[in-house]
Formats: structure tokens, C-alpha cells, sequence
């Protein structure tokens, strides 16, 4: 059953065609519906192609993957060569308030479901176009993840020192695009409470992973240098590592010299914070080598587990490098309340990772999972 529209969030009463498939643009989408937006996931033949990436599959055996950035929306199956569907998606764009769309440059325009297009009819839509690397010079350039970290210079910078070039665990990039979505989507709304007018945001996943590289964005624009690999350690604080204990690794950050005294006095070596090589983070960048090994050594005479209960006391900032259910664990044990159970099939829930913002007020309420094909889209009609 699909939630009351009329008071289900901040965003009730939002209307939203989202043509996007894959990560990105449904991460954005899945965001709003988060907070109560109506979500109207047009698919193609087939569906979105996340729905046959597959193993692992949740409790209703669909596509993890799919699931993971689609609940609260409803899907609508529609072939946009076809005359009839067509003139079915472009009544939904020509209705909402808001369209996205992640397309490669001109597909939407071939349909006539353009930006120009939709805003000639729809003056009040805000329509969003994710796209890899813009619609001007990139736009014949695919946006994969995993090029966009490779020619955006994030791998440049991910790995081990002597090692090759590494991707992040995750498409991190289609997220932080996808985020960025959701926040020029905000920003025209807002805008048009004052005006009327909707507008065009873009997003490209280029771009988005340059301003991502924030310190490391800056001191390349600032010095005309460009940073190497360090693997885990920091270009700018030491030590902000890895290190391995008697049992496994555990990683300390040290952002100021009172948690380096700190976290000498716990390591019985307080003679550190003194030492000429250490006395300030500057020095202590300078002789990370030096430093390293010094703690290296000293880190191995206990279990990691051990030394965290003893640096968190200090007010060392110190962690487990866990994986990732023991991440959410640890959430759990916090209070965070990490997860969502959503209705699945028979009596088992679908699991979802719970919506990251938290409003007092009007929190994110998901209540559906993501749609079977096709499904909750029959009969759409939003006046």
C-alpha cells in the first residue's frame, strides 16, 4: 500500500518523473521520495538494467543493487518508441513539478521530452539532467564511475604508495552526484516559491567528483602540483593512518598536538610529544616516516580491539577498520538506527539502509520498498 500523499513529509505534494536509471539519478530520487515525494520511476522494456545485476538479491529475491536506491517510488513501464507511451510520459513530465533525467545529451530531445520542450508547456517544472561529463564537449563520453574516478584523479590519489591506481569500494561518485542532484533540486524549488518558474539544474558526475576532491582539489589549484598516492595516510596530518596491532588493523587519527601528546602518555612513549621531530604536525608530516615506524612498534604489543578502548578513554580518536555489517553494527550499538525494515514478501522484511538526514520535524518516513516492474504504475494519474 502506498503511503497517504497528502501528509507524508516535507516533500507531500511533489511530483516527480524520473526517467534516470542505474545509481545516480535514482539515488536522487530515492531521496526525495524518502521525505514524500511522489516518485514515478519510467522504465523501459525490460526495466532499469540494475534489476538484473544480480547475485545478491533481498528477500523478495530482486536485485539488491535496484533495491538499494528505489524504494517509496512507483514504476511505470513505458516504451518511448512507442506512440501511446510516449504521449503518456510526456503528459507526466508536462504534469510534474519536477523531471529527471541522466540520458546521454540530445536522447530526450529526440522524444521531445527535452528541457525547452517540457518548460514551453511546464514553465513551473524544475528538470534535473544528470549526465557524466556535460552536454557540451563530454557529451559523447559515457559516465561510468569507474572512469569518471579514473580521469577525475581520484584513483591518482587511492592506493598504496608502491602500488597501482585504485578505485574506491564503491561507485562513490554516481552518490555524491546523485547528492548533488537532490540539492540543485531543493534549490530550484525553493526558487520557485518565490517566483513561480522552475529552471533547469545539471549535474555531471565530473565536476561533481572534482569539488569532492576538496584539500586535494585545493593545494593542486594552489601549488600547480598535483598529489601522489600515500596510500592511508594524509597529505597534510600525521599520524591519520593505518596500523596494524598483534591481531588486526586498527586506524588512529590525530588532528591536533593534544591528541598526539594524548595519544603518546597512552602508548607509554610520552617522551613523543616532545621530541624535536614531533613537537608540532607540521614536524610530525615532515618525519612521518620516523613516525610511523615508532608506532608501528609499539602497536603491535596489544590487540587492536584493546587499543581503541585504551585511545577512545584518552581522547585519541582511534577505530577498527571494520567490514561492512560490522559497520552496522556499530551504528546500531550507537543509537543511530542504521536500518529501515520495509514490508517484503510473506512475513520477511526488506532490510534498507535508513535515509542519513534527520529533520525533527518532518523526518524521512520510507514505507514501500522498491516496485516490481511495472508495478503501482497503472492507472497513474497525478490531477
Amino acid at each position: 500500500m502506498l503511503p497517504d500523499r497528502e501528509h507524508d513529509g516535507v516533500l507531500s505534494g511533489v511530483r516527480v518523473a524520473d526517467f534516470s536509471r542505474v545509481l545516480a539519478g535514482p539515488y536522487a530520487t530515492m531521496m526525495l521520495a524518502d521525505f514524500g515525494a511522489d516518485v514515478i520511476k519510467i522504465e523501459p522494456p525490460g526495466g532499469d538494467e540494475t534489476r538484473a545485476w544480480t547475485p545478491p538479491v533481498d528477500a523478495r529475491g530482486q536485485s539488491t543493487y535496484f533495491g538499494g536506491v528505489n524504494r517509496g517510488k512507483r514504476s511505470l513501464l513505458l516504451d518511448l518508441t512507442d506512440a501511446a507511451d510516449l504521449a503518456t510520459a510526456k503528459r507526466l513530465a508536462l504534469e510534474a513539478d519536477v523531471v529527471v533525467e541522466n540520458f546521454r545529451p540530445g536522447v530526450m530531445a529526440r522524444f521531445g521530452l527535452d528541457y525547452e520542450t517540457v518548460r514551453g508547456e511546464n514553465p513551473s517544472a524544475v528538470y534535473c539532467s544528470v549526465t557524466g561529463f556535460g552536454a557540451v564537449g563530454g557529451a559523447a563520453m559515457p559516465g561510468y564511475d569507474l572512469l569518471v574516478q579514473a580521469v577525475g584523479g581520484l584513483m591518482s590519489i587511492t592506493g598504496p604508495v608502491d602500488g597501482e591506481p585504485s578505485k574506491v569500494g564503491v561507485a562513490l561518485v554516481d552518490v555524491l552526484t546523485g547528492l548533488n542532484a537532490v540539492t540543485g533540486i531543493l534549490l530550484a524549488l525553493r526558487e520557485r516559491e518565490r517566483t513561480g518558474v522552475g529552471q533547469r539544474v545539471e549535474v555531471d558526475l565530473m565536476t561533481s567528483l572534482l569539488s569532492a576532491l576538496a584539500n586535494q582539489a585545493s593545494s593542486t589549484l594552489a601549488t600547480g602540483e598535483a598529489p601522489a598516492r600515500l596510500g592511508n595516510a594524509h597529505p597534510s596530518i600525521a599520524p591519520y593512518e593505518l596500523f596494524e596491532a598483534r591481531d588486526r588493523p586498527l586506524v588512529i587519527a590525530v588532528g591536533n598536538d593534544r591528541q598526539f601528546a594524548a595519544l603518546a602518555d597512552a602508548l607509554g612513549a610520552p617522551g613523543l610529544a616532545s621530541d624535536a621531530r614531533f613537537a608540532s604536525n607540521r614536524l610530525r608530516v615532515r618525519h612521518r616516516a620516523e613516525l610511523r615506524a615508532i608506532l608501528a612498534g609499539l602497536l603491535a604489543g596489544k590487540k587492536a580491539r584493546d587499543w581503541v578502548e585504551v585511545l577512545t578513554s584518552s581522547r585519541v580518536p582511534a577505530g577498527l577498520v571494520n567490514d561492512v555489517a560490522e559497520a552496522f553494527e556499530l551504528a546500531g550499538r550507537l543509537g543511530l538506527e542504521p536500518v529501515v525494515d520495509l514490508p517484503g514478501a510473506g512475513s520477511d522484511p526488506v532490510r534498507s539502509v535508513a535515509n542519513p538526514i534527520h529533520l525533527s520535524a518532518t523526518p524521512a518516513r520510507p514505507r514501500v520498498p522498491s516496485p516490481e516492474l511495472g508495478s503501482r504504475g497503472a492507472g497513474v494519474t497525478w490531477r
